[in-house]
């Protein structure tokens, strides 16, 4: 018996892990009742059905947050520029908001157009980038290749 106990590779893991306060955990423990592994088959699909669903989840929140943060920053962005477009039209002109209307409708109008004037600025630096893009892409193709033999 005590010689089984040695040769039993089971039995070590058993002593070693009772060793620790608690017992060596069912998955482990081999079985040749097929009702049994049908059971924990069922049972680890579930967990990880469970598993699964939770990480989706998880996924789902994490783009949520990533998408929040998005709109966050362009409003912040949006609103960095309607600053310094206000802030660069008042140096540019410091009685002209005031002397066209003394009513302040002309603060009021330039309010509501910074949206419009933030599209126009996105437009033209688009358009800058999309011109850079093309001369590079022109200036490339403008390089003479050098041609390798035709084989025979």
């Amino acid at each position: 018996m005590a010689e089984e106990q040695i040769n039993d590779p089971l039995n070590f893991m058993r002593n070693m892990w009772g060793n620790m306060g608690f017992n060596l955990p069912g998955m482990v423990t081999p079985t040749f009742d097929l009702e049994e592994l049908d059971k924990r088959i069922k049972d680890m699909k579930a967990v990880e059905g469970w598993l699964r669903m939770n990480l989706s989840m998880l996924q789902m929140t994490i783009q949520g947050l990533e998408m929040q943060r998005s709109t966050v920053s362009a409003v912040q962005t949006m609103g960095q520029m309607a600053s310094d477009a206000a802030r660069q039209g008042s140096e540019a002109a410091p009685g002209a908001a005031a002397a066209a209307s003394p009513d302040g409708n002309s603060a009021l109008s330039e309010a509501a157009m910074w949206p419009w004037q933030m599209m126009q600025q996105m437009r033209e630096q688009m358009q800058h980038t999309a011109e850079a893009a093309t001369q590079a892409t022109t200036a490339a193709s403008d390089t003479p290749k050098t041609r390798r033999p035709a084989k025979k």
